[in-house]
């Protein structure tokens, strides 16, 4: 199904809100949620205090992640009666680690037309500030709260080779550096607090060094941390210790070297020669 999209009638908005300075906000996103008949908030006196300064009265209603579901199939129905609704969440794009997801997916099964306006996110100014490599990038948004799946999920990433970007809250912080370094390693990382607001501060260095230097800070973090660097790095090994590698799996000697030329990106016939010329 492709989708045109327009502005006018039977269109849901997604309109990014500022994640802490209230000017961070489109000229676009303001007429937006003047015009719409319906604004879809995650926290009513949160959106007014928006609105009431840019003196925009609008009618809001309740869009949060315990009661997204339920509603969805009632703002449907208004959207295919012919209005406009935005949805915004408390900071942020939404649907960006916030709800929105099946406002959406409800949507776009209902043929409505979506349109999603550009503005703010906590992740892209922290890995344009971060130092870190910054495409590809892998963003993961929030770990899982339990110690034990929150490892689990850090195990899983471990081996990536893009940079990573976490979100973590107040509280966790500390939990998350002490795990990170067990088991990403010691690695390149940027924490940012509080982006954008009044004691916005950004920490730099590895995560040993931040892990001694944050145990008492506090606020809303924006992690970014360097991709596992060793990821296929044979430059440490001989073409023939390459090889003794996959042998010891018990890969025939063909495949073996079919898949050194594979990993260090040259020919067969070469890593044939040097194989025969060393092992001798």
């Amino acid at each position: 199904m492709i989708q045109k999209s327009y502005d006018g009638n039977n269109s849901l908005y997604l309109i990014p809100t500022p994640i802490g300075n209230l000017e961070d906000i489109t000229l676009r996103s303001l007429d937006t949620l003047k015009q719409v008949d319906l604004i879809l908030c995650e926290d009513t006196r949160t959106t007014r205090n928006l609105l009431n300064k840019y003196e925009i009265k609008n009618k809001l209603m309740s869009c949060h992640e315990y009661n997204e579901k339920n509603i969805a199939q009632k703002v449907i129905s208004m959207l295919k009666e012919g209005k406009n609704i935005a949805l915004v969440t408390d900071q942020g794009t939404p649907i960006i680690s916030d709800p929105g997801y099946e406002i959406v997916r409800h949507a776009i099964k209902n043929n409505i037309n979506i349109i999603s306006l550009p503005g703010a996110t906590a992740f892209i100014p922290a890995l344009t500030v971060s130092g870190i490599t910054p495409a590809p990038f892998t963003f993961y948004g929030f770990l899982n709260s339990k110690d034990s799946k929150r490892r689990k999920e850090l195990e899983s990433l471990k081996e990536i080779d893009t940079t990573l970007i976490f979100y973590e809250a107040p509280h966790r912080l500390e939990k998350f550096l002490n795990d990170a370094l067990e088991i990403l390693g010691n690695r390149k990382i940027c924490v940012c607090r509080e982006i954008s607001k009044k004691y916005e501060e950004i920490f730099r260095g590895t995560i040993e060094e931040l892990k001694k230097e944050l145990k008492t800070i506090k606020g809303e973090f924006v992690i970014v941390v360097e991709g596992n660097k060793n990821v296929n790095d044979f430059s440490n090994i001989s073409i023939l210790e390459h090889i003794n590698l996959y042998l010891k799996e018990g890969i025939s000697e063909k495949e073996a070297i079919k898949k050194v030329a594979s990993d260090r990106k040259i020919a067969k016939s070469i890593v044939y020669k040097e194989y025969h010329t060393r092992k001798k």
